[in-house]
């Protein structure tokens, strides 16, 4: 009787839950209950990451560029000003310094925008990145049969094999490549 009653849960086991982790091993994902993932590295190695990120950086560098040019044109224009003060009535002289402080003005109100944009756009970067790639790292839990995946930055202690970014870049790359354009990704 016993060894009928092993016989059976072995061959239970073996034709019925063995299936689940061998699809998963030949899948190249581990089989566990959690896994664990480094974003930072799916953002830096990824296509669809370098592109988010070299986006960001080519208008932080217009932002520079544009930023560096308006202080050019300010100083010549103040260099002018300057010029002009010994020859011009103060009447029309404060009229012409006020005129430069307002523009000053506007256009640094202008830069600031223009930089807490930029700081935004970046702030959204990952979480447009998570929100495209998401069905990805949703299809290498299911395979896994795990419950949860969580940031590597928020793991005290792991195992390796738990730990499934090498998987999730050639399965990004694979299945998004280089993403969508800005305006066809997810918004907030």
């Amino acid at each position: 009787m016993r060894a009928g009653l092993f016989l059976a849960t072995f061959l239970a086991l073996f034709w019925g839950g063995a299936d689940a982790p061998a699809r998963a091993q030949q899948l190249g994902v581990v089989q566990s209950d959690v896994l664990v993932i480094d974003i930072e590295r799916l953002l830096e190695e990824t296509a669809y990451g370098q592109k988010l990120q070299a986006g960001i950086e080519a208008e932080r560098d217009a932002l520079i560029a544009r930023n560096d040019r308006v202080a050019a044109e300010l100083e010549a224009e103040e260099q002018k000003l300057t010029e002009l003060r010994a020859t011009t009535p103060p009447d029309e002289f404060r009229e012409m310094a006020d005129a430069f402080d307002t523009k000053v003005t506007q256009l640094r109100r202008e830069s600031e925008r223009l930089s807490r944009e930029l700081e935004r756009q970046r702030d959204l970067a990952p979480v447009q990145f998570m929100r495209v790639v998401q069905p990805v790292l949703g299809e290498i839990l299911n395979e896994a049969d795990a419950v949860a995946l969580l940031d590597v930055r928020s793991v005290i202690l792991r195992a390796e094999v738990a730990d499934v970014t090498d998987i999730a870049v050639s399965r990004i790359d694979a299945r998004i490549g280089e993403g969508p354009e800005p305006s066809d990704a997810p918004q907030e």
